[in-house]
């Protein structure tokens, strides 16, 4: 049967081409679709890790629930044991401590709340690739009284590189401190509403305005994204017993998981348009070309063949179709991948954001096989009901379509 199925596939050209064209379209279109937003998941997510939070941040427990409103009570001491014992972790790249604090910023006429950290520069640096330096340079570690500034700051308090600025905060005890920055420069990230508020000094700046030698967070830099997961589990066992705890980046990310399920809901709701355009092209040129063959199908029939071995000639003809169709639309969606990462999609900026990018078509195997899976099915979902016709027509009706 498979090989007269077969033979049936070729002989019927034009209906062949017809269904070959429908499922093809199809399934690269899904290809298309998913590679393009998977590639939006994957450049949202580094845009994240590498301006802000890193893969992984270690805080002392309890940190997230009560550290805002008693930040002194959640500090880690000694630091630097701490980030050797991340280091020792053979998928970490980097480890960096943060202080953070908040106060106001003052360009000699006006004051500008802002929220600050307290950074190690160099690494920071390495961290922060998808960070834009739009005026000036980074913070190195050499600038002591060196302080970047977000592009909202810049902006609201007419600051530039060069310019001197004072920055008023509260001690950890209660008392008011200050201290005189030049700007070295104004970064854009990948959240409007962060560069608008945010600037960063040196970490050791921080620490005396603070009047502490600790510091809020632990930053960690893997060598692969895929490795969060399995490095955070590894962490948090090693250093429950001293009282810190480790949060990866999708959890400090709330809003890559709002984005993650609203793009994945309208990812779904495209491959059901598209499974329905499939069914419905090839149901009519399904029915076309069976309705065609009626007077084929009563000779078979008429020679013995029983009304199911009808049947399934038909079906398996079509998964053949859907086969072919979906190996050559994978084929054509791959291509127009390549074809279409070479030349670059440029994206406007996503909402709160400040700058775009530049989209590409990523090759997803998940996505390869439901975007298969749904030109096969789709074939063959369209051939049962005209098979479990033509079967059921009688011989003799079906015998004067050769006529």
């Amino acid at each position: 049967m498979f090989k007269l199925a077969l033979r049936n596939v070729f002989r019927q050209k034009l209906h062949t081409a017809m269904t070959l064209a429908a499922i093809m379209g199809g399934v690269a279109g899904l290809t298309v679709a998913g590679g393009w937003i998977n590639d939006i998941f994957v450049q949202l997510s580094e845009a994240l890790i590498h301006s802000q939070s890193g893969h992984l941040q270690v805080h002392k427990a309890g940190f997230f629930s009560a550290g805002s409103h008693a930040p002194e009570k959640y500090l880690i001491p000694s630091p630097e044991a701490v980030k050797r014992r991340i280091a020792n972790e053979k998928e970490v790249s980097m480890v960096m401590a943060r202080l953070n604090f908040s106060g106001l910023l003052n360009n000699g006429r006006t004051d500008l709340p802002i929220i600050g950290e307290g950074v190690e520069a160099q690494q920071e640096a390495a961290l922060g690739s998808s960070i834009s330096i739009t005026q000036g340079r980074q913070l190195r570690d050499s600038d002591t009284f060196g302080i970047l500034i977000g592009h909202g700051v810049a902006q609201a308090l007419n600051l530039k590189p060069g310019s001197h600025v004072t920055l008023l905060v509260n001690t950890l005890e209660g008392a008011l401190n200050s201290m005189e920055f030049e700007v070295t420069g104004v970064f854009q990230s990948f959240s409007k509403d962060y560069d608008a508020r945010a600037i960063r000094i040196p970490l050791v700046a921080a620490q005396e305005l603070l009047g502490t030698d600790s510091v809020n967070a632990i930053v960690v830099l893997l060598q692969q994204t895929s490795g969060t997961d399995r490095v955070a589990a590894n962490l948090n066992e090693e250093l429950r017993s001293s009282g810190l705890e480790v949060k990866t980046w999708v959890e400090l990310n709330d809003f890559y998981e709002k984005t993650v399920e609203l793009y994945k809901g309208q990812f779904g709701v495209l491959q059901l348009i598209i499974l329905i355009m499939v069914l419905l092209s090839v149901a009519n040129s399904v029915n076309m070309s069976i309705f065609n063959r009626i007077g084929e199908f009563g000779t078979m029939m008429a020679l013995g063949n029983r009304s199911s071995q009808v049947f399934r000639l038909v079906i398996v003809e079509n998964s053949l179709l859907g086969l072919i169709g979906s190996a050559l639309g994978l084929a054509l969606g791959i291509a127009l991948a390549a074809v279409i990462s070479a030349v670059g999609i440029e994206m406007p900026p996503p909402p709160n954001a400040n700058v775009g990018y530049n989209a590409q078509i990523l090759v997803v195997p998940s996505v390869l096989v439901i975007s298969s899976a749904i030109g096969i099915l789709a074939t063959i979902a369209a051939a049962i009901l005209p098979a479990r016709h033509v079967s059921r027509i009688p011989i003799a009706e079906a015998l004067r379509q050769n006529f």
